[in-house]
């Protein structure tokens, strides 16, 4: 089992957008995938629950601080895990980053977003005082196409002991009316270029886990 978080203290940075993709592309794969959801706001429940159908991946709720002691039993049977964590939930987050292999950590091209990574920065240095084998690594989520915000803010979080990582996901109309019919782009658009940048974070990501 591989657990992927997508964690980030500030909120809006599309964290349930990114986690419900990589759970798509995964389980398009053919490999078992359970989505937590971890946030009170429940939004990748919402997004299961005005699906026509079935996704190809399970979803549950456990917005609660004892996901790293609660999800070994309620993940044995897959192959990957990704938890949409929480905003401002400082017990929640924390047991997430415990529970998780990987975390990823959405910023958006802006200076608040590098500002504000910051706080998550600061507790994943706390859990790796005790889980060294803890990996995490940016992605720079709702890029501005043709624009240089993306390369200012990757040299911005470059004060950061984390790397950033190559594959980026562009500011698109297509993400946002795919969630609104409880699908994702790999779905709605499988040749367009949003669910390529998808497939390639998805390619990225997988080679933390050799």
């Amino acid at each position: 089992m591989r657990v992927i978080g997508f964690l980030n203290q500030k909120g809006g940075v599309g964290k349930t957008t990114l986690a419900v993709h990589v759970a798509d592309a995964l389980a398009r794969q053919g490999r078992r995938v359970l989505l937590v959801d971890a946030d009170p706001q429940g939004s990748a429940l919402d997004w299961a629950a005005c699906r026509q159908g079935e996704p190809r991946f399970a979803v549950v709720g456990l917005p609660r601080a004892s996901i790293h002691k609660e999800l070994p039993a309620l993940a044995q049977d897959y192959e990957f895990v990704l938890i949409d964590g929480p905003p401002r939930v400082y017990d929640v987050a924390k047991s997430a980053i415990v529970a998780s292999d990987l975390v990823l950590i959405p910023v958006q091209p802006s200076p608040y977003d590098v500002w504000a990574a910051k706080e998550i920065v600061d507790m994943l240095r706390d859990v790796a005082i005790y889980k060294p084998s803890l990996q995490s690594a940016f992605v720079i989520n709702r890029k501005i196409a043709n624009t240089a915000l993306g390369r200012d803010v990757t040299e911005a979080l470059a004060e950061y002991p984390i790397p950033v990582l190559a594959s980026a996901i562009c500011q698109r109309v297509a993400l946002a009316e795919s969630a609104a019919q409880g699908q994702t782009v790999l779905e709605t658009l499988p040749m367009q270029v949003a669910a390529q940048e998808i497939e390639a974070l998805v390619d990225e990501l997988l080679r933390f886990f050799p």
